[in-house]
Formats: C-alpha cells, structure tokens, sequence
C-alpha cells in the first residue's frame, strides 16, 4: 500500500503493508508491548513498524494523517482471514497445526496453561511452538507432526518468523475449543489414573505370582 506524505511543498511516496500477512510474529510482539504505552507512543511505533517512514517524519505527521494511517492498518487487521493454516511454512520448513485437540497429552496441555497464565501476549512464540511442530508425514491431506518432549527452545525462535496472521487464526481457533479442553481435560486424567491404577493392580499381582508355587 503506498501512502503520500507532502512535506516543505514537496510530496513523496512510502511504502505501508498491504496485508496483515506481511507482520512477523516477531514484529507483532513488540505491536503489543507498545499497546500499554500512550497512544502516542503507540501510533508511533505501529506506523515506524509497519511502513518505511523514517520516525522523524512520522513525529512531524499531523494528527489526522496518524489517524489516517492508523486506520488504514486497523482494516488490515480486521480483514484478515480468520480460516486456521493446519499447515504452514517458516523459513522453508513445513509445520502442522495439532491435527487432534481432543487427544493432546497432559504435558503440551500444562506447558500451554503455563504459558497462558504468565501471559499469553508475551508467550505467543512458545505457544506455537507446542501447537505447530515439524511435519514427519504427509499424504492425501492427512499429516502427522513431531511427539511433544517439551524441547520448544529453538522452535520458538523459529516460530517468531511465522506472520501475525498465521497466529491470529491459530489463537481464534484454539481459543474457540478452549471450553471444550477444559471439559475433556478433567475426564481424561480421570482415565489416566484409572489407567496407571489398573497396571500397578496387574504388576503387583504379577509380582505376587512370581514363585508361589
């Protein structure tokens, strides 16, 4: 999107993105951390980010071309399509989104529930990189991505190169299944310990077996 700004007579042609897709995770981080700054500071920092406008001129923008601009990306924002990338590309690298929700395993739920508590706007890299992990097989649609070992160091580097909208969809997607985790979590650690239960029962009968002859 090109935006003119006139400036001592003179009028001249910048560059301000096109699409939300064009925002790194990375970039969209820092958006955030500015939101609880002034709105000034926040404008500031939105349009120096999001366009090639050197900062200076943009502390020289009237307050209605601010407005302008900051509205213009607001649109962007809001037109984003919201339909979830089960699969996606980072730097070359495919990743899949958690093809089953319903059977995620008690260590990726606690590490997300950790991450959501200690905020989820600071831990957004860490949380896509429990709910996108490498593809090892793919056919017909269908794929199967890396089991969890709670080793998301350098994923979550990586993650920070995926595209605010790739993350925005994401997030409304699980958020979306949030109650339904919250009703499938407290029935299947029912089922875990049950589980455990039954094989200490079956281990300490085998155990009791052993030589009773």
């Amino acid at each position: 999107m090109k935006v003119k700004i006139k400036k001592e007579g003179k009028t001249k042609q910048y560059n301000l993105i096109s699409s939300w897709a064009d925002v790194t995770l990375e970039k969209w981080i820092k958006l955030i951390e500015v939101k609880t700054e002034s709105k000034t500071k926040e404008a500031l920092e939105t349009i120096t980010a999001l366009s090639d406008i050197p900062k200076q001129l943009v502390k020289e923008l009237g307050i209605q071309d601010v407005a302008v601009i900051m509205s213009k990306i607001g649109e962007l924002q809001v037109s984003q399509k919201g339909s979830l990338k089960k699969i996606i590309k980072v730097e070359g690298k495919e990743y899949g989104f958690h093809p089953d929700l319903d059977s995620i395993t008690l260590g990726e739920y606690a590490d997300i529930e950790t991450f959501i508590k200690d905020g989820a706007d600071k831990n957004l890299p860490e949380l896509m990189a429990v709910l996108y992990r490498p593809i090892v097989e793919k056919k017909n649609g269908v794929y199967t991505i890396e089991a969890y070992d709670g080793n998301i160091t350098i994923r979550a580097e990586e993650m920070k190169k995926m595209s605010a909208g790739q993350v925005q969809s994401s997030l409304v997607f699980f958020w979306s299944l949030g109650n339904e985790l919250l009703k499938i979590l407290p029935s299947y650690l029912m089922e875990l310990t049950q589980k455990i239960q039954k094989d200490l029962q079956m281990k300490h009968s085998q155990k009791d077996g052993v030589g009773s002859e």
